[in-house]
């Protein structure tokens, strides 16, 4: 990001993010669903105070709250005075409202012969006894615990253990390192760790306990560690201090008086989600209970038009992240709703498992990121062409922004052209979706996640912290507090300040660029960290990547920039074809003047490296740095959490060896 005070009197194209990408498709609500929708028109219209004192009535307090909120930037407290409890309000009160033998998981494995129907009994009972397990460890009230896990069961079982103790967690994603395990152990300070012995993953395992093993070298302040036997394949096991999750178990009641909900202050620390930072040391961002519950509860009703008594909803992410947290465990269990939880890949062991689940337990609603959308589009719409999928009747994406021309293929493919799609943007920080459609109510156009939920005060701004008018782009912020928004960065009030808080004193900074168009729809353009400056142009990758992935030969695209003596940076892009197509001279060419002719000439790459693969975290994000790297010729940074390291290490080689097209 250029610092404002070096511009001077910089031309107006340098003071904000240009875009220049035109969008005319429009997908307006049927009249159908907008009858039926969560969502009317008057939502939009509540006031500020009425509408979040009237959601959380969603909740269950055990003492009602007296103060909405209070709000001293960058600091925000929600429901002040109320006390709840998370479990019992995602578990327990489904049970005693007789609920109780409603479906919430329908759990199947990676192997296809592996399925589990969880009820919400079911979940108290394995809740309860595990709780008292935990007790038994030692876990009270306050007591920090970490859990390393892949998407099995026990996964969100621990986590609802953990709430109904009022014992605060962080889920550690299972693909990360022993590094990045331990550091945030030693951060938060845990004192029991909750692990499996192995996770399956395409067909092979992937030993964690190993993992937890090297990582608790560095993290002696772990006393105690829960082993799930996943495969029952042979790990090591440190006398006094491992214990197998059956063991721990074994005589304990599953009588929900045996272990009551622990009553927990709306202020209390529920979990730490850590994110990565410009610096070696991740952020352990704070959320707590009563506000982010509310959000979650309130956003998973609306953005999703979830009907708990007929829809099967399927969140797609893996828990280790903010999406299963908010959107797998909190949000639909507090609503009662029967989700799909899926331990496997999208591809294993072929390319039309997603499909089939779907057809399976007829799958109501699909929420997914865009990296997945096109990798099913490069894999082919036969897969999903296989399978029934007239169930779907609502679609939502996650992540990052989405090309335009794969929300039309996630429309047409595998919503059948009639499912609305619901775009979203948050963040790990936000705890909640901030900005998208609420399907029955919004005309969605393809690429925007439109606008901000009701009560969400969103603004974007150019570098002199001024509005920018329709059409321009700028830094997205947020000026008024919702009741998700994070708490602060663990133990380091002073990098919460300065990451979020600095740009623009008193207002939330989130780090991405977006414009508004002539309808104050707004569009995301991707982190500002990925603008690039090209002849003091400065360009949003999103655009750039959406408009080679309109080509119909290209099925997923990535660009960075590297530094150029004439233009001060210019273009590499990085894309992967679809099917048999081989990338050439010609093809580069042709791709060079469609991105010219979609946006400008002055977007065109200087580059294009083809692959096969882009670098990819194993949750499917796209690692940029990496490719900001390759671009620039600099030693590669951790490849740690890559789902295939060596993918970076051909990029590398075929950019080396593609700089014919450079001009």
């Amino acid at each position: 990001m250029t610092d404002a005070n070096q511009q001077g009197a910089a031309a107006p194209q340098q003071q904000a993010i240009e875009t220049m990408q035109v969008e005319e498709r429009r997908f307006p609500p049927t009249a159908a669903f907008a009858a039926q929708a969560n969502a009317q028109p008057g939502i939009y219209a509540r006031d500020f105070d009425e509408l979040w004192a009237t959601e959380a009535g969603r909740i269950d307090w055990f003492e009602p709250w007296t103060t909405l909120y209070e709000w001293e930037p960058p600091h925000a407290k929600w429901y002040l005075g109320g006390t709840l409890n998370v479990c019992f309000n995602c578990v327990d009160r489904h049970v005693e409202a007789g609920r109780g033998e409603k479906i919430a998981f329908h759990w199947e494995g990676e192997p296809a012969d592996e399925l589990v129907p969880i009820s919400y009994v079911d979940l108290q009972r394995r809740v309860v006894v595990f709780a008292n397990a935990l007790r038994k460890l030692g876990v009270k009230k306050g007591t920090a615990v970490a859990i390393y896990m892949g998407m099995v069961p026990e996964l969100p079982v621990a986590m609802l253990a953990c709430t109904r103790l009022g014992a605060p967690h962080t889920v550690v994603f299972g693909g990360f390192s022993a590094d990045a395990l331990s550091d945030r152990l030693v951060d938060m300070g845990c004192e029991v760790l909750i692990t499996q012995d192995e996770a399956r993953r395409r067909g092979t395992t992937v030993g964690l306990k190993v993992i937890v093993d090297e990582a608790l070298e560095a993290a002696p302040g772990v006393r105690a560690v829960v082993v799930a036997q996943r495969t029952h394949g042979p790990v090591a096991m440190t006398p006094g201090r491992d214990v197998t999750w059956d063991a721990a178990c074994a005589g304990l009641s599953d009588d929900p008086a045996s272990c009551p909900c622990e009553p927990m202050d709306a202020e209390d620390l529920l979990f730490l989600m850590y994110t990565s930072g410009t610096t070696a040391k991740p952020k352990g961002i704070v959320h707590t209970t009563g506000g982010y519950l509310v959000g979650a509860a309130t956003t998973h009703h609306y953005v999703f038009d979830h009907k708990p008594e007929t829809d099967v909803y399927w969140c797609a992410a893996d828990i280790g992240w903010i999406t299963g947290h908010s959107y797998i465990v909190y949000g639909p269990l507090a609503n009662g709703a029967t989700s799909v939880l899926y331990e496997g890949t999208p591809d294993f062991p072929d390319r039309d498992r997603w499909w089939e689940i779907v057809e399976r337990y007829g799958v109501t609603i699909l929420y997914t990121a865009p990296t997945a959308i096109r990798s099913h589009m490069k894999w082919g719409a036969e897969h999903a062409a296989k399978h029934d999928l007239s169930s779907l009747r609502l679609l939502g994406s996650v992540g990052e922004p989405i090309n335009p021309e794969a929300w039309i293929w996630y429309r047409e493919h595998i919503g059948g052209g009639r499912c609305p799609i619901v775009d979203t943007w948050w963040q790990t920080e936000t705890g909640m979706i901030l900005i998208t459609p609420l399907p029955g109510l919004t005309t969605t156009k393809p690429g925007s996640a439109t606008k901000p939920f009701p009560g969400v005060d969103v603004a974007v701004l150019d570098e002199a912290g001024e509005e920018v008018g329709p059409g321009g782009g700028g830094y997205l912020v947020l000026r008024r507090p919702w009741p998700g928004i994070t708490r602060g960065i663990f133990g380091d009030p002073e990098r919460f300040r300065d990451v979020y808080w600095s740009r623009f004193p008193g207002l939330y900074f989130a780090g991405d660029g977006a414009r508004i168009d002539e309808d104050g729809d707004y569009w995301l353009l991707g982190r500002v960290d990925d603008v690039m400056n090209v002849a003091g142009h400065r360009l949003s990758t999103i655009e750039i990547e959406s408009a080679l992935v309109s080509h119909p030969l290209v099925a997923e695209a990535a660009v960075a920039a590297r530094a150029d003596a004439l233009t001060g940076q210019a273009i590499v892009a990085f894309v992967t074809l679809r099917g048999t197509a081989e990338g050439s001279l010609a093809m580069m060419e042709e791709l060079r003047n469609h991105v010219a002719h979609h946006i400008s000439p002055i977007a065109k790459p200087a580059n294009i490296v083809f692959t096969p693969e882009l670098p990819k975290t194993r949750s499917g994000k796209i690692m940029r740095r990496l490719l900001r790297d390759v671009a620039e010729n600099r030693p590669l940074g951790d490849t740690t959490t890559l789902a295939d390291p060596a993918v970076v290490g051909e990029l590398q080689e075929r950019a080396a060896g593609e700089n014919a097209g450079e001009e």
